[in-house]
């Protein structure tokens, strides 16, 4: 007999879901059973992700919303609600690209505002979808926001000072909200993955250390990889499998603590 879905009977809203990360992660909750409700700043993404999980006969709903709008991802949450009841699980993907942080940089060649961009928009959404699913989630006393960082925040390699700091302070507030929402029935956790090579942002970067290094796109990848203890890179597929379980009820005792699913990038 085979398992029943991990998470059967759960809502789930995926922030960022038009992104390759949130895609996986809504289409992974979805295949394991979530309800499933897709944000992002504009409609087309979100709409063909949510269509392609009602396709495969999983259960989606398209939003537009801006994840550094307070007001709109309040009021996203307020409508979930009156929808579907309650939320069960808050994931949010959403990043800037990476020539917006500086990718690359060392950390005296960064602008101020290079630098700023990670925390005024990783920390910052992070910071407001999470709030949001936490205030619906203490009244319900029940729930489990999931937060998303990157191999950088345990740094590792050269370049990455301002995605770090970001990832690094992303860490911190999911610790600190463990510990005010436990007490009330509610997770945070966290899933630190590492270089997807199916994503935009590991594509660009990949382009970027070919010109430094003077070699292709495709040996840059291949570096990456070789810079796990596994040597080989995590796909979207596997922070989506991860984020799936730290979100479940076989996940029930972890709180506030980080998932390394980086495939040994980095240590803790």
């Amino acid at each position: 007999m085979p398992p029943s879905p991990v998470l059967e009977g759960k809502c789930a809203v995926v922030f960022g879901a038009g992104g390759s990360i949130g895609a996986a992660v809504a289409k992974e909750f979805a295949a394991e059973g979530a309800q499933v409700f897709l944000a992002g700043r504009t409609a087309e993404p979100v709409e063909l992700v949510a269509k392609e999980i009602t396709a495969n006969g999983g259960s989606a709903h398209a939003q537009v919303v801006d994840a550094l709008d307070p007001n709109g991802v309040d009021q996203l949450v307020q409508s979930i609600v009156e929808h579907a009841g309650s939320i069960d699980v808050e994931f949010n993907a959403v990043g800037p690209r990476i020539s917006e942080y500086g990718n690359g940089k060392l950390a005296t060649e960064l602008s101020v505002e290079e630098f700023m961009t990670g925390l005024d928009t990783v920390v910052k959404s992070q910071f407001i979808t999470a709030r949001a699913a936490a205030r619906q989630m203490v009244a319900q006393r029940s729930g489990v926001i999931v937060f998303l960082t990157g191999s950088p925040a345990r740094p590792h390699t050269p370049g990455t000072t301002a995605i770090g700091a970001a990832f690094g302070a992303v860490e911190t507030l999911m610790r600190t909200m463990a510990l005010e929402l436990g007490p009330l029935g509610v997770r945070a956790v966290c899933v630190r993955t590492a270089a997807n090579p199916d994503t935009r942002t590991i594509q660009e970067t990949a382009e970027v250390l070919a010109a430094m290094m003077h070699i292709t796109s495709e040996e840059a990848i291949a570096g990456l990889a070789q810079g796990t203890m596994l040597k080989v890179s995590p796909r979207t597929a596997d922070t989506a499998k991860a984020a799936t379980f730290v979100a479940s009820d076989r996940a029930w005792m972890m709180t506030g603590t980080v998932l390394n699913s980086s495939a040994g990038a980095v240590s803790d």
